[in-house]
């Protein structure tokens, strides 16, 4: 679907300075200086002029215009003359080496000569070294240098091959016999031929023969036209070589040799095969000319030598037989140039068909010299469409763009038209009518003369032709949103008395109005010419334009004129004659365009060679194939196979999507290859053509999302709905786009949707996700800022919002609307099934039609099952067997029950349904209406209801109390002793109250106490004393000494008990007071005094451990993570397992283990990737202590809590411990002051004073260690080295423990908070420890 657009004309004429224009000899050879991209040409000799002179061709430094060249002379010499008969000698190859800056000129006499310029004299024009480096008798027939310049083929006069090297030495050489022809045994099976391919049934009544033997044979008959010529080609690699020569007496043969001049293949016979022969650098075609009675094709031939097709050339009109046709590929076998005498036709393939892409005048058709009527022609070897051609006094230099003509891409003008070029043939497809896959067309227009451009005007309406005659205009009427075929307006001839000649090129066109169009000219110098077609006296303006490349059409109906781009990359609006600059500036010449006004900001974009995208002067991409802009987006596709969508903003705040088509909805996987043909935003399609040539329409999600919303926003839920359902898009994001604005407007999205079936596909497709915050998001940016996370999102109670705003509206026409308003009530969350039955029970009454229909619809959405218990739960029986027969049940199943049912009383009726259905609550209701108590008691204790029926019988206390009573016992029996005691209490039952918060032990002794001393007869002194001392020994086990201590003094008269149990618990000041109380000095020395001793001796023991802990476990902490950082292998593995401890070589780390790692959870990241298969990983090191097996999971936990010196886990199993030392410290802290306080009262000073100076010394220990192992700024660090590849995944088996241990030692890096300790002012100021 592309055409060949020019983006570069240049002309030089020929002679140049040196000589006379009267006498100067005509070009006679040309090739390009890749390097510079500068054409080399040499021009003579000629009869009677032995001269040749080599001139460079190159850009005119004194002028501005692109297109105006210049030739430089770089040598002269003579070429000596071997033809006695003093014919003038030819050249039969020349070749430019850039890198030693050497020409190789070879002559047809056999002269083979180097011209070798030299930097410091190249601009002195003449000054280059001639040299003739060797000459071959008796002559050269053809010549050719490989592509890697390092072999050259010459085929000789005396039919020989030979094959030489870069300095010229004979490699190999081989004869061009008649013996050679042997090699051919070639069988044809037919490939694409008419006779192999499926015909129908009908074929088998014809005549059936072997497809393999062809109806005519040739024998490879000469052509009347053949010059005799001998032609060389190589393959693109460079490995193979074809030589097309005529065998005298047998016939014309292509030979394929490899780079040792071995043979390889020979062609098969073809009749008329000529002298033409170019292969294809990609390999796989061989082109030759073919002459036929009718018609001259080019022949195709496979490496083999057998033949693969052919075309069918268009020759000029009046001259049906061409001679001396020449062929040459372009440098990526793309493009097929094909040289006639007077002019260069280019020829594309796509789909197996051959387009005439463009046609180039280069030589007066009256030429008086015919040994140079065929114009000389060059590919540039880099640049794939970079051409030169050159006859007898003029050099083109041309360079050609493949580019879609397509028409407008945004709405409401967006028909999808494409126009292909084919000739005098445009092939016109509106992809919105029609979907035509190449090469045919919905239609196809012929103009005077073959097509050099074809544009389309901004709105749609019109479409221009360049070809040159002159202009064709056609307009396109839009029969609602089709197009049909192009309407022929008007032709704009050029004013002269015949069309274009080769002294004038028409280069490009583009709409500068709606009827005006500006076609860019190269005459004398390029110029721009305007004609307005909907002025009746129009006629052709002419505008200087020498600085102008190329020229497109606006894509927006703001811009006037045409946009031009200047060789710099700037730039200009061209209207009414006048230039005038727009803000953009690129980077440089650009070959494909294209610009738009978005919210009143410009933006050209722009696409180079080597595939880098330009919004402005901002690279956007750096791998892009093709682009176009629509409306809403900018669309392009990359090398990697994928097609993206830029959201259009200012330049600053485009964002380009990254290469994730799995998440990102701007981003889709295309076929690879894939470019982009034209965008159709209305349908939300995308056409695209893959290498081969089909076409491929696909719907992307940006596009259709874009779509959807903007439907949406324009209120349109119709279209909305139906392109939701044909994209299969969640149909949630009709709510979730604009939700008030939906039930604002919930009468018109019925109206518009119309048919029940669809509202009901939309009800049943509800969900409470908000779909546009999750996989629905909108990716454009708003305000600059850039689009946030995806987030999960719901909106609670959305579908029963939606479902309520339709029911409302449906119930005004309830017959109208049924099946939508059972549908709506059914699709509730959860569902309302008892009211869509309810429905269906009032039809019932009404239409029992209609309420059959309703039943079978809304047992179609549910499980009738559940419907049947919902119908019986609304106790309409009626309505229970309708649901019934709609299910698979057996009648003899339900038949009996329902019987039964109708025999009951209501009460009854209704307790027996709820029953059954395990409503319990609502059958404890039905039961308690029918006033059988015990009934309900047993009902009660069946279903164990007692928190229901304590509520249901609150206001009746005699019920209240038994139903309380038999809790109470339920209670008890689930050891639920504290509430049972509770209720037992409020029953007055204390006894076995008593009982129950006796044995809910040391929480309830208050309660317990209470209850034994209300009981009634009171218990005895020695019961009740029981009872106080089995809840004493209860509290001294939950070390709750405090009400110990008041159990034995109140309730067991014991003062040194409860003395004891407060010295226990540190209550030293309440038991100096009960001493003082109680009148009992002599406690003091005997309790007092021993309970100071006995819990200052565990003080000071337990101090004085964890104070020997924190010296042996912050040590060793800092030792192991200095392991893991000097050894991580051998830390983690346990050993070295690959023998790497040298001794002075240090450790050898394999290249997956990270060792760079400045924390030790980083560390640990980076070798946990050995154990998890990510990309990176080489396997598991050291399997010999792998822990990637399930077996050992229970062995490595066990590991991990033990925390044994030496494994992995111990520094996990050292840090806890430390974080557990240091929080018993801060808990012993209170204990220690009040014991403190205590020893001072007693007048032990020296004991307080040692257990306070051995306290300080441990808070100042932990606060050291806790500095030392929860360094600060440990987690920022570890945050900023973590591995964000492992994120998300968790091996399994034992290694899953050692994640589960590195998590953890993570995620708990929140140090213990150590406070402060305060020392007795009285003890004075102690000696640190």
């Amino acid at each position: 679907m592309r055409n060949l657009r020019n983006i570069g004309h240049g002309v030089c004429r020929i002679p140049n300075s040196s000589s006379a224009p009267a006498t100067a000899p005509p070009v006679s050879a040309l090739c390009w200086d890749v390097a510079r991209d500068e054409v080399i040409i040499a021009c003579g000799p000629a009869a009677g002029d032995a001269r040749i002179e080599l001139l460079r061709v190159a850009k005119h430094v004194h002028s501005p215009s692109p297109s105006q060249l210049q030739s430089t002379s770089i040598a002269i010499w003579d070429a000596s003359n071997p033809n006695p008969d003093g014919e003038a000698d030819a050249i039969r190859d020349i070749h430019y080496f850039s890198d030693t800056l050497t020409t190789c000129v070879i002559m047809a006499g056999g002269d083979i000569v180097t011209v070798t310029e030299n930097d410091e004299a190249t601009a002195v024009q003449g000054e280059a070294h001639v040299e003739i480096v060797g000459t071959l008798s008796p002559s050269i027939a053809a010549a050719r240098w490989s592509p890697d310049e390092e072999l050259l083929v010459i085929a000789t006069g005396d039919a020989k091959l030979l094959f030489m090297s870069r300095s010229f030495d004979v490699i190999a050489g081989v004869g061009l016999s008649a013996e050679d022809l042997k090699l051919s045994r070639h069988v044809s099976v037919g490939w694409g031929k008419k006779e192999t391919q499926f015909q129908g049934r009908g074929a088998r009544a014809k005549a059936l023969r072997d497809p393999t033997i062809p109806e005519k044979v040739d024998e490879g008959t000469p052509s009347s036209h053949d010059d005799g010529r001998c032609t060389v080609s190589w393959r693109g690699d460079g490995a193979f070589v074809a030589v097309n020569f005529l065998q005298e007496g047998v016939r014309r043969v292509i030979r394929v040799y490899n780079r040792d001049g071995e043979l390889d293949s020979v062609s098969e016979p073809v009749d008329g095969l000529e002298g033409s022969l170019s292969w294809r650098p990609e390999g796989n075609l061989i082109a030759g000319v073919q002459r036929l009675p009718d018609r001259v094709d080019v022949a195709f031939f496979e490496r083999n030598g057998l033949r693969h097709g052919q075309f069918t050339l268009r020759t000029p009109v009046g001259e049906p037989d061409v001679e001396d046709i020449a062929l040459e590929w372009n440098s990526d076998s793309t493009v097929l140039a094909v040289i006639l005498k007077d002019r260069i036709q280019l020829w594309t393939m796509g789909n197996y068909h051959w387009y005439l892409k463009q046609e180039i005048l280069c030589a007066q058709l009256d030429d008086p010299t015919p040994q140079y009527q065929r114009p000389l022609f060059s590919w540039h070897a880099e640049k794939s469409l970079l051409l030169a051609a050159a006859t007898r006094a003029k050099v083109l230099v041309n360079e050609y763009a493949l580019t879609v003509s397509r028409g407008p891409t945004r709405a409401p003008h967006d028909y999808g038209v494409v126009a292909v070029i084919d000739g005098q043939v445009i092939k016109y497809t509106p992809f919105r009518t029609c979907n035509v896959p190449p090469p045919m067309a919905m239609c196809e227009l012929e103009v005077e003369s073959p097509v050099i451009d074809v544009v389309f005007s901004t709105d749609c309406t019109s479409m221009a032709v360049l070809h040159r005659v002159g202009v064709s205009f056609f307009a396109l009427e839009a029969n609602s949103s089709r197009l049909p075929r192009p309407r022929f307006v008007a032709l704009a001839a050029l004013g002269k008395a015949g069309p274009q000649t080769y002294e004038e090129s028409l280069l490009q066109i583009a709409f500068s109005g709606p009827s005006e169009v500006q076609v860019l000219q190269m005459a004398d110098d390029l110029e721009l010419l305007r004609y307005d077609f909907s002025l009746e006296t129009s006629k052709w303006l002419r505008t200087d334009t020498s600085v102008v490349a190329t020229i497109f059409s606006p894509g927006s109906d703001g811009l006037e004129g045409v946009v031009a781009q200047h060789v710099s990359g700037k730039l200009s609006s061209i209207a009414n004659g006048e230039s005038s600059p727009l803000p953009v500036h690129f980077p440089t010449f650009l070959p494909w365009t294209s610009c738009v006004v978005h919210n009143d900001e410009f933006l050209g974009f722009g696409l180079s060679r080597n595939g880098h995208l330009y919004a402005n002067s901002r690279q956007l991409t750096k791998n892009c194939t093709s682009f176009l802009v629509t409306d809403n987006h900018l669309i392009f596709t990359t090398s990697n196979h994928l097609v993206k969508f830029v959201h259009l903003a200012p330049e600053q705040d485009l964002d380009v999507p990254p290469d994730d088509p799995e998440k990102d909805e701007r981003c889709r996987s295309i076929e690879r290859g894939g470019r982009l043909v034209t965008a159709i935003p209305s349908k939300m399609s995308l056409v695209l053509q893959m290498p081969r040539g089909n076409l491929e329409t696909i719907y992307p999600r940006a596009m259709v999302l874009a779509g959807i919303r903007r439907l949406v926003e324009q209120k349109d839920y119709g279209s909305a709905f139906a392109t939701c359902r044909t994209q299969r898009v969640d149909m949630n994001i009709l709510f979730d786009h604009r939700p008030e604005q939906f039930l604002d407007n919930v009468g018109l999205f019925l109206e518009q949707v119309k048919d029940p079936a669809n509202i009901d596909l939309f009800l049943s497709t509800l969900k409470e996700e908000d779909v546009t915050q999750t996989m629905y998001r909108d990716t454009k940016m708003t305000a600059g800022q850039p689009p946030s996370d995806p987030k999960p999102a719901a909106k609670p109670g959305k579908i029963n919002t939606i479902c309520d705003a339709v029911l409302q509206k449906l119930r005004i026409q309830k017959k109208g609307n049924l099946q939508n308003i059972i549908t709506a009530h059914v699709c509730k969350n959860p569902p309302a099934l008892d009211d869509g039955l309810r429905v269906v029970a009032e039809l019932m009454q009404e239409d029992e039609a209609l309420a059959d229909r309703a039943v079978e619809h809304i047992c179609f959405l549910a499980d009738v099952n559940k419907l049947y218990d919902h119908a019986l739960g609304l106790y309409n029986l009626d309505l229970t067997l309708l649901v019934a027969q709609q299910s698979q049940c057996d009648p003899r199943e339900y038949l009996p029950f329902v019987q039964e049912l109708h025999k009951m009383p209501m009460l009854k009726r209704q307790f027996t349904i709820d029953d059954k259905l395990e409503h319990w609550e609502k059958a404890l209701d039905h039961l308690k209406a029918l006033n059988n108590f015990e009934d309900v008691k047993n009902y009660v204790v069946k279903h164990k209801l007692y928190q229901y029926a304590l509520g249901l019988y609150r206001h009746e206390e005699q019920h209240h109390q038994a139903i309380t009573d038999l809790f109470a016992a339920y209670l008890k029996s689930t050891s639920q002793f504290k509430e049972a005691g509770l209720a037992y209490e409020s029953l007055g039952n204390y006894p076995d109250a008593t009982d129950c918060y006796l044995k809910a032990g040391a929480t309830c002794w208050r309660e317990c106490l209470y209850a034994a001393q209300q009981q009634s007869p009171p218990l005895s002194n020695a019961k009740l004393s029981e009872i106080a001392t089995a809840l004493a020994d209860a509290l001294r086990e939950a070390k709750d000494y405090a009400a110990a201590a008041t159990i034995h003094l109140d309730y067991l008269s014991s003062v040194e008990s409860s003395i004891q149990h407060l010295c226990k618990g540190y209550l030293f000041a309440d038991a100096l007071r009960l001493v003082a109380l109680h009148n009992r000095p002599d406690l003091l020395p005997t309790v007092i005094d021993a309970g100071l001793a006995e819990v200052f001796s565990s003080s000071t023991e337990f101090l004085a451990d964890c104070k020997e802990q924190l010296k042996a476990q912050v040590p060793r902490i800092a030792e192991l993570r200095r392991k893991a950082i000097e050894d991580p292998l051998a830390f983690y593995e346990g050993e070295n397992p690959l023998g790497a401890r040298a001794a002075a070589g240090g450790a050898e780390i394999p290249d997956d283990v990270s060792i760079a790692a400045s924390s030790r959870i980083s560390t640990s990241a980076s070798l946990f990737t050995r154990y998890t298969g990510k990309a990176g990983s080489v396997g598991t090191v050291g399997s010999n202590v792998s822990r990637a097996t399930s077996k050992n999971r229970r062995r490595e936990e066990k590991k991990r809590a033990r925390g044994r010196k030496g494994t992995v886990y111990e520094e996990e199993y050292l840090v806890n411990s430390v974080r557990r030392l240091v929080e018993r410290v801060e808990a012993a802290k209170p204990e220690v002051e009040r014991l403190v306080f205590g020893l001072v009262r007693r007048g032990m000073q020296e004991r307080a004073r040692a257990v306070e100076e051995l306290m300080g010394q441990v808070v100042e220990g932990c606060r050291k260690a806790v500095d030392e192992v929860w360094p600060a700024g440990q987690r920022e660090e570890e945050e900023a080295t973590r591995d964000p590849e492992a994120e998300g995944y968790r091996p399994g088996g034992g290694d899953g423990v050692l994640y589960d241990s590195l998590e953890a030692m993570r995620s708990r890096q929140t140090p213990p908070v150590v406070g402060g300790f305060e020392r007795l002012s009285l003890l004075g100021k102690g000696r640190s420890g």
